[in-house]
């Protein structure tokens, strides 16, 4: 009679083994790619949360069942989670979870900043952007250039941030591209049309041609006006500057009619009554305000009013502006009839 060949017992344990970690590693594998998310959330992990403190809130808010098994993916990806804000969408599964927050793959944010706003104006629209958090004032322990702004600092544009970005790190970021502008000016050459002296000039008649019009085609034209004003020594008279004077630097008279009496304020910045440009800036500015201003149209214009259609009408004598002043007031009396 044959001897049956008897297995090793430490071999049926190996055997085991194996078989228990093939099933341990398939249910991980089923249940940590199966998801209980049945709507979009957002979900925040503030700086230095623990991976058990964000799999506890996970688990709490349903949105994982195990958090042994989210930890163990976590580690899988690195062993850490990146604060911020995240998009997790119905579906999302435990593992696509902990590759998100450990790579740091926070949800994104659109913010856009018109042209033409004063940094009053772009502090309270950062303030009504409910995807940033923060305030947009410093302490008084903190001594930061963003701590410090003064209108023509900051460029704008439409900007694609991490939600839950500061306000105060989102303005930096505005200060800091529009110090790459400077710069980049500045390698060029400084190259400035005159009678403008320094970046402070080109960006202070940039605001005033940004106020004018908001059509790109007429800024080399309206910054021709003004350049040809001060090369003739006279006033600029610009309303943008003497709204900005009555508005202590907001920038909008907020529906209410700028008056020949407001053009008698006591300002350096009322350029009805001063020569030559204003101390500073009166918004921030777009390229195409500044590039109108150092390539400025070929002109001998000296005046312009409305034509009623978003443009306006150039003239180079006063007898010619008074006609096209006429002409305005009578579209303006029309209007105000239909």
């Amino acid at each position: 009679m044959r001897k049956r060949k008897l297995i090793p017992k430490n071999k049926y344990v190996n055997v085991v083994c194996v078989v228990l970690i093939a099933v341990v590693i398939a249910l991980g594998y089923v249940f940590g790619w199966r998801s209980v998310v049945k709507t979009d959330v957002v979900f925040n992990i503030d700086r230095g949360t623990s991976v058990s403190a964000v799999a506890t809130e996970l688990v709490a808010h349903d949105l994982i069942d195990s958090p042994d098994l989210f930890k163990l993916a976590v580690r899988g990806n690195g062993g850490a989670v990146q604060s911020g804000m995240y998009d997790i969408a119905r579906g999302t599964s435990l593992w696509r979870m902990a590759r998100m927050f450990a790579r740091g793959d926070v949800a994104a944010t659109t913010v856009v900043i018109p042209e033409g706003l004063t940094v009053q104006q772009i502090k309270q629209l950062l303030m009504e952007t409910p995807t940033l958090t923060g305030g947009v004032e410093c302490g008084d322990d903190t001594d930061l250039p963003v701590c410090d702004l003064h209108d023509g600092e900051l460029f704008p544009d439409t900007y694609r941030v991490a939600r839950g970005t500061s306000r105060l790190a989102f303005l930096d970021l505005m200060r800091k591209k529009m110090m790459d502008v400077k710069e980049n000016w500045q390698r060029a050459g400084r190259i400035a049309p005159k009678p403008l002296r320094d970046w402070n000039d080109v960006v202070t008649l940039a605001s005033i041609v940004q106020k004018e019009t908001p059509r790109t085609d007429e800024m080399p034209i309206v910054a021709s006006v003004y350049l040809n004003r001060l090369r003739d020594g006279m006033r600029l008279q610009a309303d943008p500057t003497v709204v900005y004077a009555l508005t202590n630097g907001l920038g909008d008279m907020q529906g209410r009619p700028l008056l020949r009496g407001h053009l008698q304020i006591d300002s350096s910045y009322n350029t009805y009554k001063n020569y030559g440009l204003p101390p500073g800036p009166i918004a921030n500015v777009g390229l195409d305000a500044i590039y109108a201003v150092l390539q400025p149209a070929d002109t001998n214009y000296l005046y312009f009013v409305a034509d009623g259609q978003g443009g306006h009408r150039f003239a180079r004598t006063y007898d010619q502006h008074m006609k096209n002043h006429a002409d305005w007031r009578a579209i303006k009396k029309l209007k105000a009839q239909e």
